[in-house]
């Protein structure tokens, strides 16, 4: 693994999954600036650890939706594993985000909590139409507000 990878897997800028209250009352905006830092509406790349928690991960492609603090933000991982209908997903379809150009779902159902610097790189701005019906869904899951 190059050193950009290892970028969020270990110590206080290590990408962790977090429960709803640890996010706070985490107001959801659209606000990318392709500006080196994780935005709400980019998607960027970190090591996000497994859900099993036991030490194993991967580097893969999350949509920050929120920001927790000036270091921190709130973002979701993507997946390329089909989940057509299932009620913890998303559907995003295709975008820069992946090179081979596949479909992608976001999972609702584990909170990340991204360090600026664990992130690795930008890897694209989802668009605003897209970003909303995300903003939706996890208003709707997490009771929290939309802007």
């Amino acid at each position: 693994m190059d050193l950009a990878q290892e970028r969020g897997r270990h110590g206080k800028t290590a990408t962790v999954q977090i429960d709803a209250r640890a996010a706070g009352p985490l107001r959801i905006a659209y606000a990318p600036e392709p500006d080196g830092a994780p935005d709400p509406g980019e998607i960027v790349w970190t090591w996000v650890p497994y859900e099993e928690n036991d030490g194993r991960g991967k580097d893969r492609p999350v949509l920050v939706v929120g920001r927790l603090d000036t270091e921190r933000v709130i973002a979701f991982a993507l997946t390329s594993k089909p989940h057509n209908a299932e009620r913890d997903y998303v559907s995003l379809g295709v975008g820069e985000w992946d090179r081979d150009r596949r479909p992608s779902w976001l999972d609702m159902g584990r909170i990340l909590r991204v360090d600026e610097q664990g992130m690795r790189r930008e890897g694209a701005v989802l668009d605003r139409e897209r970003f909303g019906r995300v903003a939706e869904a996890l208003g709707r899951r997490y009771g929290w507000p939309v802007k």
